[in-house]
């Protein structure tokens, strides 16, 4: 283990604060159906499954050994999926909680069949009893930076041991947590473990109470994202060796920013592709129609054409399918970093050995990029006409290229060994609190 923090002193009892939120979100939990079919109608929550956003679980508790690891989204889901493989080899079954429809999915494809994925209960006192009264978890882990009151609360009382991996905090949570010391104390000085990701983060969640150490990112420890080699091989056909230019997880504001600078591309690099992976699929058309009023021909994946020596813009508005992109990259723009997103995850491109071009918004790993910019394994460009510039640069020399994309690569090897850290400590817990069942 690397920096380890003390804990600022913090009351483990419950304060004010915390008995004002159980007794407001006792007092709105019959709303919660309501909320939950308002979420519904706006496409947010699976109709089939409403109940476990309740806390009632259908699927039954298996034997043995359990750990609940709870992660919110996608990219949480991405960070635990290591931890996930290293529990299902030691034979312990994981429920794996999280509150989006993409995250689900995800889970669906990507947990080991021994795993289980649940849906993460909404915080009110009673559905977190009855999740933890079906499920009672040998282990609780949670990830990055959730905090759920009443889920915390009910873990504890029932004995439950508790930690954080991938811990995460920003400024401005931590400052909003500086003014709750005694909440903060109360929800973090329990735990039995908190693995941060840096330095900074230790720091902040020590100083809020937590039991914190620097153990690294499990993303770093994440596999490459799985691809279809047939569908690889019948894409490399399709291309037939133009150059690639890969926009990945883009948000509205950069899809134009993008075609723009591959229009400035094409006048040094011809035979130009761009493939274009909207974060969020459903936009697929839209971006669409904003390549044909550029006069730009695209085909869509969801729909299934695939491209031709015509298309200048293909749109890949599919789930599960970037690391198929990223294999046949020249050159991956990062996506949500030329507007105020905080940047996407430039691990998985780094796995690939491929050329990463990010925006100056990259909250989201900001001391990832800053370390890949500084190790030349990164480029950095602060608009479209940085991004065409460097984007065509890279193309048309060849061992620049492959000099950046082995420094991604290298930079990412290098941050490897988190999980090791992590299971070192996690797996006298599962042994040691067994229910004998």
């Amino acid at each position: 283990m690397s920096r380890v923090v003390s804990p600022a002193p913090g009351a483990r009892r419950r304060p004010f604060s915390l008995h004002v939120y159980r007794a407001l979100s006792a007092l709105v939990s019959p709303a919660l159906p309501l909320l939950l079919r308002r979420r519904l109608a706006q496409g947010k929550e699976d109709a089939a499954r409403l109940h476990e956003r309740l806390g009632r679980p259908e699927t039954p508790r298996p034997a043995g050994r359990l750990v609940w690891i709870h992660a919110a989204s996608v990219g949480e889901m991405m960070a635990i999926l290591p931890l996930v493989g290293r529990l299902d080899a030691e034979g312990h079954t994981a429920l794996v909680t999280t509150g989006t429809l993409t995250s689900a999915q995800l889970a669906a494809e990507r947990l080991p069949a021994r795993s289980l994925h649940q849906f993460v209960p909404m915080d009110g006192p009673a559905a977190a009893r009855r999740f933890l009264d079906h499920w009672q978890p040998d282990l609780a882990i949670f990830c990055e930076s959730e905090i759920w009151p009443n889920l915390v609360m009910e873990t504890r009382a029932r004995g439950i041991p508790m930690g954080w991996v991938n811990a995460r905090m920003s400024a401005r949570s931590f400052a909003r947590w500086q003014r709750m010391p005694a909440a903060a104390g109360a929800l973090l000085g329990g735990l039995a473990f908190c693995f941060a990701q840096s330095a900074a983060d230790a720091e902040r969640f020590a100083a809020l109470g937590a039991p914190a150490v620097m153990a690294g990112n499990l993303k770093f420890d994440v596999p490459p994202l799985p691809l279809d080699q047939g569908d690889l091989e019948t894409l490399r056909q399709r291309i037939d060796n133009r150059p690639v230019l890969l926009a990945a997880s883009t948000h509205p504001g950069e899809e134009m920013m993008v075609l723009e600078a591959a229009a400035m591309i094409r006048d040094q690099v011809a035979e130009l592709l761009t493939i274009l992976v909207p974060r969020h699929p459903e936009r697929g058309r839209d971006i669409a129609d904003m390549a044909a009023s550029g006069g730009m021909r695209s085909l869509l994946r969801s729909a299934g054409q695939q491209p031709d020596d015509m298309t200048t813009v293909y749109i890949a508005d599919t789930l599960g399918e970037l690391g198929l992109f990223y294999a046949l990259a020249q050159v991956v723009f990062v996506g949500g970093s030329l507007v105020p997103i905080g940047g996407h995850n430039p691990i998985e491109p780094a796995k690939f050995g491929v050329p990463i071009l990010h925006g100056p918004d990259t909250t989201n790993f900001a001391e990832i990029y800053a370390q890949m910019d500084r190790d030349n394994a990164a480029i950095r460009i602060d608009g479209v006409s940085a991004l065409g510039r460097n984007a065509a640069r890279l193309m048309r020399q060849p061992d620049e290229r492959e000099a950046l994309g082995q420094q991604a690569r290298t930079f990412v090897a290098a941050h490897e060994g988190a999980l090791d850290r992590c299971w070192a400590v996690i797996a006298p817990l599962i042994a040691g609190k067994g229910s004998g069942r």
